[in-house]
């Protein structure tokens, strides 16, 4: 019979692991066997610098954290060594940290994840790794809400030197 200690340490981290599933904006599941410690260790601290949590856990206790947080869907990503990142606020740059990483160490592989809410295969995290990062659509939308201004001014321009080289000829 398991000890009363161990099973509510158990489910104390399954707690922890559905609340963090419900609360990010992004999860995504690695497949991690075959990085070395430093490698490990250097996408760790990548992640962190980005304010990603990296987490290696149990393939069941995040089984019943996901049936918790009715996200089931992701229960086939979950075989072999697993470890998952969590972002709360961004949904880009833990994406794109993780698929340039798997690209530089093909040992690293991505599974699939939850985003926003919904579970995604690869394909949909790599589509988001391939965005701009959030500076950088701010930096495109800002420039499209200066082109209308930039544009009549430089009309306005065009007109006051037009009327200035019309009234040196008279």
């Amino acid at each position: 019979m398991a000890n009363a200690k161990i099973i509510e340490q158990k489910s104390q981290q399954v707690a922890e692991v559905m609340e963090k599933l419900k609360d990010s904006s992004c999860t995504i599941v690695t497949d991690y066997r075959g990085l070395n410690v430093a490698q490990v260790t250097e996408l760790r601290k990548q992640l962190r610098e980005a304010g990603v949590e990296f987490q290696v856990l149990k393939n069941t206790l995040v089984r019943r954290a996901t049936a918790g947080a009715e996200l089931s869907e992701l229960d086939e990503y979950l075989s072999g060594p697993t470890a998952i990142a969590f972002s709360k606020d961004d949904i880009v740059t833990p994406a794109k940290i993780l698929t340039d990483f798997a690209k530089k160490n093909d040992k690293l592989e991505v599974k699939a994840g939850v985003v926003e809410g919904r579970v995604v295969d690869y394909s949909q995290i790599k589509a988001l790794a391939d965005l701009p990062s959030r500076e950088g659509l701010l930096s495109m939308l800002l420039s499209v809400l200066q082109a209308p201004m930039r544009n009549f001014a430089l009309a306005v321009k065009a007109v006051a030197e037009k009327n200035e080289g019309g009234a040196q000829e008279a």
